[in-house]
């Protein structure tokens, strides 16, 4: 029984992935040529706001490709070795995507500042063509990843970071309409340096929700607690011993649990049901779960630890 339902689940998830792989497609090669069609203007237009602009797309286009790869990875069967197969690749590509970014950032900053105080022309017509087009390419292909950023931190950070660049790329328009009028020139570098603060700012909870997963722990939508209650409340169950909660990738996550009961086993329909309690109401996939007696001569010796 608990095979066929785990094989259900698996046939389910395979759905999944397969989908996006023509968004990701379309994504990557369209912000692709767009970003170096970017950087050459931006240095054409000596301008640091598309140059920030430009960096960002390149992080964003890095990421989609990280993403891609790991999505792709998701779908491979498990081997020997790699029992849950490559999923946990997703939080590798997650973390390295941050990593990259942050790097990327400093150097934009260190320029911007430069700039700042060593003003030099800006060709404000370039940047504002160049931005507009930034727009239609990052607003659309976002729309691509739109149904399933809410259920997959890998889907969802590439709706983000497309989302974003969007938004980045009206203000740099705004810049370049600004600079074209007032020919304020130290514009440039303040709003290269805004686009800094905003990539820094996104990319700090993709690190911190990266890191939380590849150390194991509980992943942020899960709530512990409400499933320690749900176990405690278990008909005949004693004590509840060794409970863990990680996350196999960005959107799978796994449990094993000690139950002690004492006068009771549980049948193939109690896990069963425990098991569809579990997907549906805490989004757990994969659970194992152990059933002890609970005498004193056997005591669980995981009990003091956990």
């Amino acid at each position: 029984m608990t095979h066929a339902h785990h094989h259900h689940d698996h046939s389910h998830s395979h759905a999944a992935p397969q989908s996006f792989n023509l968004a990701f497609a379309i994504a990557v090669s369209l912000n692709l040529g767009f970003t170096l069609f970017q950087i050459i203007f931006a240095f054409l237009a000596n301008s640091m706001s598309l140059m920030a602009d430009a960096v960002h797309n390149f992080g964003d286009v890095f990421g989609l490709v990280l993403a891609w790869g790991a999505n792709w990875l998701l779908m491979l069967p498990a081997r020997k070795r790699y029992s849950y197969g490559y999923k946990k690749t997703t939080i590798l590509a997650a973390i390295t995507n941050a990593l990259i970014l942050v790097s990327t950032t400093i150097l934009i900053a260190y320029e911007s500042i430069n700039k700042f105080f060593h003003p030099a022309e800006v060709n404000a017509s370039i940047v504002i063509i160049v931005a507009l087009i930034g727009i239609f390419i990052n607003g659309g292909t976002a729309l691509l990843f739109m149904k399933g950023a809410h259920n997959d931190l890998n889907i969802k950070g590439a709706f983000l970071h497309l989302l974003g660049d969007a938004l980045i790329s009206i203000g740099v328009v705004v810049g370049g309409v600004l600079i074209l009028y007032t020919h304020r020139l130290w514009l440039d570098p303040v709003i290269g340096l805004g686009i800094v603060i905003v990539i820094f700012w996104g990319t700090w909870g993709l690190l911190r929700d990266s890191v939380r997963l590849i150390m194991d722990a509980v992943p942020r939508h899960i709530d512990e607690n409400k499933i320690q209650e749900f176990f405690q409340n278990l008909p005949q169950v004693q004590a509840v011993h060794d409970l863990h909660i990680w996350g196999l990738s960005t959107k799978e996550v796994a449990l094993t649990v000690h139950l002690i009961m004492p006068g009771a086993c549980l049948s193939d329909a109690d896990y069963e049901r425990i098991n569809a309690v579990l997907k549906e109401k805490f989004n757990i996939d994969h659970a194992t779960i152990q059933v002890e007696m609970g005498s004193p001569d056997y005591p669980c010796k995981r009990s003091e630890i956990c």
